[in-house]
């Protein structure tokens, strides 16, 4: 029951305090104009992933008093999401140079795995690896990209929200069948931040989450897979399983690029399901395909390793081969259209 009347405030707090956003970017002028690298027609207000961050510390803040969260676990999912949220801030209400917003990044990431004692010994095809100290240096650059792809895949109105909000579902859905249900506070109520602020991100978009909202859930998603690694390996091919969509569009079209020479810190639409969004005219029937693939491919897959034992690293080939298909079916990378 606690579970429930949680869950329902923190997703009331995150609705409430987005739409106290929304009339503050409007005061502001914190409006994202389209422009030619844009996927969107109309000017619309950014900066409303602040609600979900505020949301999510406050309650992680709370889980953590009353003994609910772990204070390692609370300070490192915490400080790492704070910090990037509040890079992210700084850069929607003023450009910060790349290099710096790098330095920032990294920074969490470091401060995420100190608390977290680095990356956990993985099992690949049924042999186990303890990387050491290469082993943490990995995890920081994983963290790091999750948290950049998910700023990357946040273009058209709700497929962040949506991918974040089926990811942590599922993964909360996943811990407590198989018995973690302890570890199931930060999905699930960083699912309920997303589902407030969803709300007012469905398309079409009242307004958009912004870099302190995009960051802040990479880093958030990154830290709670790695935590979990720590206690059940295949939860965490699970994590990287439900989050196969962001995944590989991101990986593919940076590969694309670097091999075609881009400047790959450059703004570009060239992304599968912003290819994708232009084909069919709308952002809806994407974001709801991403939707579909998570709850009728993904989850079920990722069910198979936990419940059923399937490899985690042979469900992740079999999850992802499709998923890159898809992409170059949608010209991920591809050179944009004028």
């Amino acid at each position: 029951m606690m579970y429930f009347w949680l869950f329902v405030s923190v997703a009331t707090v995150s609705l409430f305090l987005t739409a106290a956003l929304r009339r503050y970017a409007m005061a502001r002028s914190i409006i994202d104009v389209p422009n030619a690298r844009s996927s969107h027609s109309i000017p619309t207000p950014r900066g409303g992933g602040v609600s979900i961050v505020v949301a999510f510390l406050l309650t992680l803040a709370l889980l953590g008093q009353l003994g609910l969260v772990p204070l390692e676990y609370a300070v490192a999912l915490g400080g790492a999401g704070a910090l990037v949220a509040i890079v992210g801030f700084m850069d929607d209400h003023g450009h910060i140079a790349a290099r710096w917003r790098l330095l920032g990044h990294f920074s969490a990431a470091v401060w995420a795995l100190l608390w977290l004692k680095g990356l956990a010994p993985l099992r690949l095809f049924g042999v186990s690896f303890d990387l050491s100290w290469l082993g943490h240096v990995l995890a920081a650059f994983y963290l790091v990209w999750i948290l950049n792809l998910y700023n990357f895949m946040d273009g058209i109105d709700g497929i962040a929200s949506v991918e974040a909000l089926l990811a942590c579902l599922s993964a909360s859905l996943l811990y407590v069948l198989t018995g973690f249900t302890d570890l199931v506070w930060p999905p699930l109520m960083l699912a309920a931040a997303v589902l407030g602020f969803l709300f007012w991100n469905f398309p079409p978009a009242k307004i958009f989450m912004g870099d302190a909202g995009s960051g802040f859930l990479g880093i958030a998603l990154g830290v709670i897979s790695l935590q979990v690694a720590w206690v059940s390996q295949d939860l965490f091919w699970a994590w990287l399983i439900l989050l196969g969509v962001f995944i590989v569009d991101a990986t593919v079209t940076l590969l694309r690029r670097l091999i075609r020479g881009d400047k790959v810190y450059e703004a570009h639409r060239s992304h599968a399901y912003q290819f994708a969004s232009r084909q069919y005219g709308r952002h809806l029937p994407v974001t709801l395909a991403v939707a579909a693939i998570n709850l009728f491919w993904l989850l079920p897959l990722a069910a198979c390793v936990v419940l059923w034992q399937l490899d985690g690293a042979l469900a992740l080939i079999v999850a992802y081969v499709p998923l890159v298909l898809l992409a170059h079916r949608f010209h991920a990378g591809g050179v944009e259209s004028a």
